[in-house]
């Protein structure tokens, strides 16, 4: 027996009416994150992202007005990854907060993780800085239930507690963090895109001491 076109209707409604609020603009993004994955912030383009997900392009324009705020979502979920690296490298460093070869481990932790992340992530790392101006998060959540600080913010309280523990004087405090992430960003930038990818491993452990210790003696 035929269905009747209402009828057909009314189950396409119906299932539409069932998905969970905020499904498709998660799935969105996620689909986002996947393209920046594997070719940067160029890839990611609404439509693409539509197919993947399942919806028709119209759906996708009722959560993104263009590609522009699709990237920026994007991004967002990328810098959040990120944060997430960072939080967990300094989660296994063992020390109270105020004790300096402690709060220096911290320091180097988040600093190798953000490494880590530019060398294994290379889209996702462009992707976080491609819309700089949308690092902070957009308060919709990009579906993944993560909510660490910001790389900037982590920064920053891992220098406070260095100031804590008396080894970066209060004076010179105020913002060195922008010299110090200036430093491991562009490492990371030349070791990933830049002349040095190609460098070999011990080379590139080497170019990560030299950095290291050059930071441990700005804040001296």
């Amino acid at each position: 027996m035929a269905v009747r076109s209402d009828e057909t209707a009314g189950a396409v409604n119906g299932a539409r009416q069932r998905r969970p609020r905020g499904a498709v603009r998660a799935g969105l993004v996620a689909a986002g994150v996947e393209l920046a994955r594997a070719s940067g912030p160029d890839a990611v383009v609404l439509r693409e992202a539509a197919r993947m997900v399942g919806v028709v392009p119209n759906a996708a324009y009722r959560h993104f007005a263009g590609r522009d705020q699709l990237l920026a979502a994007v991004g967002t979920a990328a810098m959040r990854e990120l944060a997430a690296r960072m939080a967990a490298g300094t989660s296994r460093v063992r020390g109270r907060h105020g004790e300096a070869a402690a709060a220096r481990r911290r320091l180097h932790a988040i600093g190798q993780a953000y490494l880590e992340f530019a060398r294994e992530e290379p889209g996702l790392f462009a992707t976080a800085f491609a819309r700089p101006h949308q690092h902070a998060y957009d308060g919709q959540g990009d579906g993944t239930g993560q909510d660490h600080p910001l790389p900037l913010d982590q920064l920053r309280a891992v220098l406070d507690e260095l100031a804590d523990a008396g080894v970066l004087s209060r004076q010179r405090r105020t913002g060195i963090e922008y010299p110090i992430w200036s430093t491991v960003h562009g490492l990371a930038m030349l070791s990933g895109q830049g002349p040095l990818r190609d460098a070999p491993e011990a080379t590139r452990q080497q170019l990560e001491e030299v950095t290291r210790a050059f930071i441990d003696a700005a804040l001296a």
